[in-house]
């Protein structure tokens, strides 16, 4: 073995502590990387395949009744490859054992298994035969959450009678990779909303559709102009009841899909690029003090005759060798969070197949990151040594200039113990050392703050969203707009201590050449269970004309109170409107526009109808109201709040779960990596120093106290710039989860700064501990003799 390979296994084997705390930032920084950025190609690979392979159509339409005979016409506009017409129903069901009522969506399938649009993946069982009018197919994540097997029956209510779906398979569909009801909703809810799969001839004669249709999906050909299918569509379909095509960046399984892996991609990016970048920038400022530590071997290797490219490349392995250990651990690190954080991502969407790949460019770039900046900062402390002539450099660094200190020529000093002065002294005398020493334990305080600040997050929107917003306990839709006077019928409905009604209209909202399919919902004057606020969390009141709009939907369509939009109305005679913005409100869940339910009465110039209630409850007598909800006909879909609170943890803070615990994880052992090097550094730095101070009379508690307490005030001025530094972090989050699915807000409580003090404080004094050790065990007379 080489000479300067057996200096550079002693070198590892005698800093063994630095160099493992070193190479595991390297590892954080690399293992977020892979992780989140793995993750997002896996997700997003997945969902391409599938649409593919099973063929996921490009225009949706739905309507009242049309002729089969007018998918000849459909399958005639220009540009259309397929046509695929269905009955699509939603209906009651009766789950066994279950007390709330649940909603299951009907879906014709062909009598004989074959290639359509929105094919189906029977994960178990078998397809329906073409003599059993009662077997159906069923969505798995409903199935699952029910425990409902192969052989199994749902009672549901269809078109007013009573009948028994027998199961015969468990599957999938590209159109509800994430299931949910309708334009209302934004999370899957699968204890109370199913897809079932059921035969053409037994689902038309039910609902009356023998030989008609009253939904319609298209595909279009290479190079067709989707836009004009749809114009043209929706002429067809207009005379039949038609509610508006619209395209597959509409439709409510893929938005939300895409949006989520849009939001994804943006904390894949940022995030580990943070990561990356902090892990980066402590490991530029470790090594290069640390191989700063050894300029007088590097003297006695020049004068020994190496020559400064020898030396160079020694050192260059030293740091390859922490690199590449850190990269190794980092890389295997995240390639299994990012499995697990992909694999996290099938509580809430379904896919035959999710798919977990980690490109080797990938992680090749993360290595690269933080390999150049090892490199770069070791390169420059080897360059500076090197640059001195043997003899100079043997000796030790000329002593700072001594000048009085601030302290000192405020005339504080003898406020302060000798101890005290020292430490002060020696910090002002290396004002950019001590400023890095700073910024590096800052940004180990802001990464643990950025860990936290999601929790807080999720718990604040759950307050805002969920206990001043929604005040309802149960908010019941009709299957159709119903006369205002149903009020009192569910009024009257067991355990019901308020009502208050709606009407949901669906709509195409327009402004300039922006567009949003949304349901403009009326809402009752001074209503207590859905209240509406502005940013500052305080109470808006209905105006008697106009619409109000979520900020982020005004965001959307680019428009400002005063304006006027123009509202296309999908349902009933589709009469088009317009109609003057009157202010905005603040929601964190979804979008939405409001009306006065007269206004919203008068603008459909309709009388006093309603689509639905929200209503207070008695938790008393919820079962029994439940029990005569799964009864009633009318009612099409039920949502309990709680169960809506479920949803939202289970999905959104869910999702980010994983993250988080990685992200907390990866900054805790950061900050202990970072602290225990500035001080194990600053102990080779001045071991002579204190080695001296311990000679002429100094206690080992005294050069302890000097040492640690040059630690501890660094420490304490990095902990509020670190504070500082995840505000900002946090800040840019919150832009980055800003979309039409949820928005973060910029909320970081007093316990996520506590958190990270506590963490730095702890990595601090065990560092201290270990650090006082090593002093303790100081050979002073090795320290102290000259090098020659």
């Amino acid at each position: 073995m080489k000479p300067l390979d057996i200096k550079l296994t002693r070198d590892l084997m005698h800093q063994r502590g630095q160099i493992i705390a070193i190479a595991l930032v390297v590892a954080c920084g690399i293992a977020s990387f892979v992780s989140m950025l793995s993750a997002y190609d896996s997700l997003k690979l997945s969902q391409a395949s599938y649409y593919e392979q099973y063929r996921f159509a490009q225009v949706f339409a739905q309507l009242k009744r049309a002729p089969e005979s007018l998918a000849i016409q459909i399958q005639d506009i220009p540009g259309v490859a397929q046509v695929q017409t269905r009955v699509v129903a939603d209906v009651s069901l009766d789950i066994p054992g279950r007390s709330e009522p649940a909603t299951g969506r009907l879906i014709s399938i062909p009598r004989l298994q074959m290639p359509m649009l929105n094919d189906i993946f029977i994960r178990r069982g078998r397809y329906i035969q073409p003599d059993k009018d009662d077997e159906v197919l069923i969505s798995e994540s409903f199935a699952k959450v029910h425990k409902l097997d192969l052989g199994d029956s749902v009672g549901a209510i269809i078109n007013g009678r009573w009948q028994k779906l027998r199961i015969v398979g468990i599957a999938l569909s590209p159109e509800y990779v994430y299931a949910i009801q309708g334009t209302g909703d934004v999370f899957p809810d699968n204890e109370r909303f199913g897809v079932f799969w059921m035969g053409r001839e037994a689902l038309g004669t039910a609902f009356n559709m023998d030989g008609a249709f009253n939904d319609v999906t298209l595909s279009c050909m290479r190079g067709a102009v989707e836009a004009d299918v749809i114009f043209r569509l929706d002429k067809l379909l207009e005379n039949y009841g038609g509610f508006g095509a619209y395209g597959r960046s509409y439709q409510l399984s893929n938005r939300f899909l895409s949006e989520e892996i849009s939001q994804l991609q943006g904390t894949a990016t940022i995030v580990p690029s943070i990561f990356l970048g902090i892990a980066a920038f402590l490991l530029h400022i470790l090594l290069s003090r640390l191989i700063a530590t050894q300029r007088d071997q590097i003297a006695v290797l020049k004068a020994f005759g190496y020559s400064n490219t020898d030396i160079g490349l020694h050192y260059l392995k030293f740091v390859l060798v922490i690199v590449l250990a850190g990269a190794a651990f980092g890389t295997a690190l995240g390639l299994w969070f990012g499995a697990a954080v992909t694999q996290n991502y099938t509580r809430f969407f379904s896919f035959p197949l999710l798919r977990y790949e980690a490109g080797i460019g990938l992680v090749m770039l993360s290595i690269l990151i933080s390999g150049g900046a090892a490199v770069i900062g070791g390169f420059m402390a080897v360059e500076k040594a090197v640059s001195l002539p043997p003899a100079e450099a043997m000796r030790p660094e000329p002593p700072a200039h001594f000048h009085p200190t601030i302290i000192e020529r405020l005339g504080f000093e003898c406020l302060l113990s000798p101890v005290s002065r020292m430490i002060l002294r020696n910090l002002e005398r290396k004002p950019i050392q001590a400023c890095f020493s700073i910024i590096g334990i800052a940004l180990a305080v802001a990464i643990l703050v950025v860990g936290s600040y999601f929790s807080d997050a999720m718990q604040h929107i759950i307050d805002v969203q969920f206990r001043n917003v929604q005040r309802e306990d149960v908010m019941i839709v009709f299957n159709e707009p119903r006369p205002s006077r149903v009020r009192y019928e569910v009024a009257h409905l067991p355990g019901v201590l308020r009502t208050e009604t709606f009407r949901a209209v669906p709509a195409k909202l327009r402004f300039e050449h922006r567009d949003y399919r949304i349901a403009l919902t009326g809402l009752e004057p001074n209503a207590e269970l859905r209240r509406l606020l502005n940013k500052n969390l305080r109470p808006v009141n209905l105006p008697s004309n106009g619409v109000l709009l979520t900020t982020k939907l005004a965001e959307i369509l680019g428009v400002k109170p005063g304006d006027t939009l123009t509202v296309e109305v999908l349902e009933a005679e589709r009469p088009t409107r317009t109609v003057a913005v009157a202010g905005l409100v603040d929601e964190l869940i979804g979008v939405a526009a409001y009306m006065d339910i007269q206004a919203l009465n008068q603008l459909m110039r309709e009388g006093r109808t309603v689509s639905g209630a929200y209503l207070a409850a008695d938790s008393l007598q919820i079962d029994r109201l439940y029990k005569m909800l799964k009864q009633t006909p009318g009612v099409a879909g039920v949502t309990v709040r709680e169960m809506a609170i479920k949803r939202f943890q289970e999905t959104i803070a869910g999702s980010l779960g994983v993250f988080t615990t990685v992200l907390v994880v990866f900054a805790c052992v950061i900050a202990f990596g970072v602290v225990y090097n500035a001080a194990r550094i600053a102990l080779s730095e001045r071991s002579r120093e204190l080695a001296t101070l311990r000679v002429i009379g100094f206690t080992q508690a005294e050069i302890s106290v000097i040492l640690l307490g040059e630690q501890a005030v660094l420490t304490l001025l990095a902990i509020p710039l670190g504070f500082a530094i995840g505000f900002g972090f946090c800040a840019l989050m919150s832009l980055t989860y800003n979309s039409e699915l949820y928005r973060i807000p910029l909320v970081v409580t007093k316990a996520t700064y506590a958190f990270a003090f506590v963490v730095v404080t702890i990595a601090a004094i065990i560092s201290g501990l270990i650090v006082r050790r090593h002093l303790k065990n100081l050979d002073l007379i090795a320290v102290l003799k000259m090098r020659e």
